[in-house]
């Protein structure tokens, strides 16, 4: 596989991973540090970039979301979303630090959206939280090597 292909795939299915889709990217990069082709540190870049460019898409998602609620093929229930936008005032945006996490991290960061958290504060927190996980991941795969 060439390189570019390579890491090519690793960054969409990171960017795929941190969307409202089903997908995993940590397989593909434990599956690269394991080829051991690849910079490691490369690797954790080229995923969290993906990853965080991801949730940047779910904020921006967030941002409009609101302005369709009551159409008919809105996709989140009125109560859903309040329900979302309550626990989200609860604990504001540190709940931000577990956006890597698998089922409540996605929708987190489009919560975060339609709260209208500051893109800035945003990005910094997903930041930590998506580099975070790509580090432990690739350390504890290099680890059992």
């Amino acid at each position: 596989m060439g390189d570019l292909a390579a890491l090519s795939g690793l960054f969409m299915a990171a960017f795929v991973a941190a969307t409202i889709l089903p997908a995993q990217s940590e397989a593909v990069l434990v599956g690269l540090i394991y080829v051991g082709h690849y910079a490691v540190w490369i690797l954790v870049a080229v995923a969290s970039v993906g990853n965080v460019l991801g949730s940047v898409v779910n904020w921006l998602l967030g941002r409009g979301i609101e302005r369709f609620r009551n159409r008919p093929w809105f996709p989140v229930k009125q109560t859903a979303l309040e329900r979302a936008q309550g626990w989200y005032q609860r604990y504001g945006k540190w709940s931000l630090l577990l956006s890597w996490a698998p089922i409540i991290g996605d929708p987190l960061t489009v919560v975060a959206g339609v709260m209208r958290e500051p893109f800035p504060v945003f990005l910094l927190l997903v930041i930590i939280a998506k580099v975070g996980r790509y580090v432990v991941l690739a350390s504890a795969t290099l680890s059992i090597m």
